[in-house]
């Protein structure tokens, strides 16, 4: 198979490495040592090794075979928001003021800080390398769905809010408009340094961050466009998140200001689809829909997916050709999930 999707371990480190420079966010920084952390955590949830579900992170890699390289990533954080580090936005309000003696009416956006110690699944760290976007395989859509797959595969495991965050537009340099306006008064800190601390420490946050509301009109016009807004390379995200059943939850990062978007985990189109599977092979089916196919098992690599054209025998047994019932079977034994790729998403 050319294209597979596997857990990400620590031997990885390298190769995600490489498709870190393309995102470079608080979940997958442009950081070697930061990665060897997110790597050490990602192998050690896929091994069973960290004994509460809620504090596994999981990191699967998009690779191509034939030219033997990673060529995308993604990633599923089973709990934000724990003691010691919670879950850390900002609601965005409005409050509304009349003075009748003036006759002035005035609808204010308002902004204040929020904590949450048992927070939604986060969905998130999606990279495709660029000279991969544009393949007639829609590699992008196959190392985004899977995360969704691997949720249904554990469906216990994880909460039952998804969230995942949007990136709002930002400069070429990276720089932050609301971060210039509001956290860097705070903090005196650049965006890119409060972000990477804010993976391992939420502490100066709570103790720095103003506590009472933040009325967004007091804020340089600049800074006021970009609270909820979507940046453009992230646009193609929304239009799908919203397809498959998420909304804008009224939130936003603290430091940015993108958009927070949520979703009942059990109505997402994408983990409703998900079945788990017998398989069988047949070199003469006719009728072949294409699905992402993926194994489980306690043994390395742990999580396998791959793209299939397949059919349904009956409500359990997908048929598949022989060249890919070979490749499950040289995996380790383990349990068998198949979400079909032309799910019907909604509107």
């Amino acid at each position: 198979m050319r294209f597979e999707i596997r857990a990400a371990c620590v031997a990885d480190l390298d190769e995600l490495y490489g498709l870190a420079r393309f995102l470079n966010t608080v979940n997958l920084p442009d950081d070697k040592g930061a990665i060897e952390r997110i790597l050490d955590v990602s192998e050690r949830s896929f091994r069973g090794e960290i004994a509460n579900p809620r504090d596994r992170e999981f990191i699967f890699l998009l690779r191509d075979a034939l030219e033997n390289r990673a060529i995308g990533t993604s990633m599923v954080i089973a709990q934000l928001g724990r003691p010691g580090e919670p879950y850390i936005y900002l609601d965005v309000d409005r409050e509304e003021k009349y003075s009748s003696s003036l006759q002035k009416h005035f609808v204010h956006q308002v902004l204040s800080v929020r904590y949450s110690y048992e927070g939604p699944t986060e969905i998130g760290g999606l990279v495709v390398h660029p000279a991969y976007r544009t393949t007639p395989e829609k590699l992008g859509t196959l190392i985004s769905f899977v995360r969704f797959l691997f949720i249904a595969m554990q469906r216990s495991d994880f909460r039952d809010e998804l969230l995942a965050e949007l990136l709002p537009p930002l400069e070429a340099d990276g720089t932050s408009h609301l971060w210039e306006a509001v956290g860097r008064h705070f903090t005196d800190m650049s965006y890119s340094d409060a972000d990477r601390l804010s993976k391992r420490n939420k502490e100066f946050i709570r103790t720095l961050f103003p506590q009472g509301e933040i009325y967004t009109s007091l804020l340089p016009p600049r800074a006021q466009a970009v609270i909820g807004a979507v940046g453009k390379e992230t646009q193609g995200v929304e239009k799908l998140l919203r397809r498959i059943g998420f909304r804008y939850a009224e939130r936003v990062d603290p430091f940015d200001g993108g958009p927070h978007f949520i979703a009942r985990t059990d109505d997402v189109a994408l983990v409703r689809a998900v079945r788990r599977v017998e398989l069988a092979h047949d070199a003469t089916i006719q009728r072949k829909d294409r699905f992402l196919l993926a194994r489980r098992s306690s043994q390395p690599p742990y999580f396998v997916a791959t793209p299939v054209q397949a059919e349904y025998h009956d409500a359990r047994t997908l048929v598949i050709s022989e060249a890919h019932h070979a490749y499950f079977a040289a995996l380790p034994e383990g349990s068998s999930w198949a979400l079909p790729l032309a799910t019907k998403l909604g509107g």
